[in-house]
């Protein structure tokens, strides 16, 4: 029997793993692949080390900072700041047809940037920021409010408005064009109000750092163990593995995403009169209840890796990120056809300032995301999966470098990702990079002892998933009360 069982080693599970380890509960996190990590894990392909899915850690603050995200996870944790050791980012830019933002860890550029191009527009910008910085709440009414419509009221010059959802969307919007409110300030302060950096190692020196701690601390984690469903039994619930093995554990912490995570209860269970009691003190006004079944997330990405024999600022590209879109409009949807090569983002591991030179990555390397069909992806028959990687690799490519330095003649090697890579490491429906478009902000399901954390809990990006493991560890550590313990 155990205190807590964790669906899922990715950094919301891990997270919270070590957090209720820390404690001193009987922890099992049970992952069903053979790897760490989930969306944010890392392989190693013809003797090259590639990360999955991390461009940068948002939220970045400099070390010895007291508030924010970033020290509030660390205290938690017990890590300290040279256990992730952060590269800050040199500075990155979103580029539209006409004009373009630069803007780094210093909020102070891109607002300067704003006055420069729109300045008409910097005292809304101003009052946005204003705004934002006292913005907390995500788990009301009013936080789930159109993003769109909020901002809009600040920012009434169009191209502007849709050059600062660019990075948002790609960087949490599970939602087609548009984002709650509460979920827009938190990506808002994280990507242009705190910023972004990345360890040295990649996303590896995290995972190993997360796995090395809950285990000191006594935690059990096993690979290639799948759940196929959950119970109820009295006040434990009985867990079913893929191959037939059954654990029981006080409390379940899914990171498997909301709707996955419905389908693994049983349905009885769902329907159950008692299990509907226990969390209909905890609805939110307007949210569906915990026993419905959440839609499934639609928005999935193509990524690619391509490593270079030049650094990239060598060829003319110094930014750490380029988010760029081809027209005044930016467009957040699933794409008609296998990818949108209109929009996407390009990143460099290389561009970021490392205190260390011999830390820093040793060949070049230039990362691409765009937005991608997975029914596309998920239908195409495996004689012709390899061609299409190819032919979308390079048709986004060439969209990319219509805003930045021209990189193919470089090119090394590479490496691509689709959504049905996505949809295979994490599991979640479609490869929905960020999980349901309603999320569950309290992390309640239909069974009262059955709890969320990770993209569908409504926090996202690296620091907001570990966040995730943590507030849930803590809700699970007060008895699964809504009051968490913070020591």
């Amino acid at each position: 029997m155990y205190d807590a069982i964790i669906i899922g080693a990715g950094l919301s599970g891990l997270a919270a793993g070590v957090r209720l380890a820390h404690f001193g509960r009987r922890v099992l996190i049970l992952e069903r692949h053979y790897a760490i990590g989930g969306l944010n894990s890392y392989y190693r392909l013809d003797g090259r080390n590639y990360d999955v899915g991390l461009h940068a850690v948002t939220n970045f603050r400099p070390k010895g900072a007291k508030t924010g995200p970033l020290p509030r996870l660390l205290r938690q944790l017990r890590l300290s700041w040279d256990d992730f050791a952060l590269a800050e980012q040199i500075g990155s830019k979103i580029v539209f047809p006409s004009t373009a933002l630069d803007f780094s860890n210093d909020p102070a550029l891109l607002q300067s940037q704003i006055a420069e191009r729109f300045p008409k527009q910097i005292d809304g910008f101003r009052r946005l920021t204003a705004e934002l910085l006292d913005y907390d709440a995500i788990d009301t009414p009013a936080a789930r409010a159109s993003a769109r419509e909020a901002v809009g009221r600040q920012i009434s010059d169009p191209m502007l408005l849709e050059m600062l959802f660019c990075p948002i969307m790609f960087y949490g919007g599970a939602n087609p064009h548009d984002i709650d409110f509460g979920q827009f300030s938190i990506l808002f302060r994280s990507i242009f109000l705190e910023g972004l950096a990345r360890p040295p190692a990649g996303i590896r020196a995290i995972l190993k750092k997360l796995v090395r701690r809950f285990k000191e601390l006594g935690g059990e984690l096993r690979l290639r163990a799948g759940v196929q469903h959950l119970a109820p039994k009295s006040d434990e619930v009985r867990v079913v593995l893929d191959d037939a093995d059954e654990l029981s554990a006080r409390q379940i912490l899914s990171s498997a995403g909301w709707c996955e995570t419905v389908r693994m209860c049983d349905a009885a269970a769902n329907l159950s009169a008692g299990a509907n009691a226990a969390v209909a003190s905890n609805e939110v006004p307007g949210e569906q209840p915990a026993d419905a079944d959440p839609p499934s997330g639609q928005l999935s990405f193509l990524e690619s890796v391509s490593t270079l024999d030049a650094l990239p600022a060598e060829l003319g590209y110094p930014q750490t990120i380029v988010f760029f879109n081809d027209s005044p409009q930016f467009h957040w949807e699933r794409p008609q056809e296998p990818v949108d090569v209109r929009s996407g983002v390009v990143c460099s591991p290389n561009n970021f300032v490392y205190s260390d030179p011999d830390s820093a990555p040793s060949e070049g390397s230039i990362r691409l995301t765009a937005l991608a069909n997975f029914d596309h992806w998920n239908n195409l028959p495996d004689a012709e999966y390899a061609a299409a990687k190819q032919h979308w690799y390079e048709r986004l490519v060439a969209s990319a470098v219509r805003f930045i330095a021209d990189f193919r003649a470089h090119v090394v090697a590479v490496d691509v990702f689709t959504p049905k890579t996505i949809r295979r490491f994490t599991g979640h429906d479609n490869g929905a990079v960020y999980g349901a478009p309603k999320k569950r902000f309290d992390g309640t399901t239909a069974l009262k002892n059955v709890f969320l954390c990770g993209t569908d809990q409504g926090l996202v990006g690296i620091i907001g998933a570990m966040t995730s493991g943590i507030l849930m560890a803590n809700r699970l550590l007060s008895g699964g009360s809504r009051s968490a313990e913070s020591s």
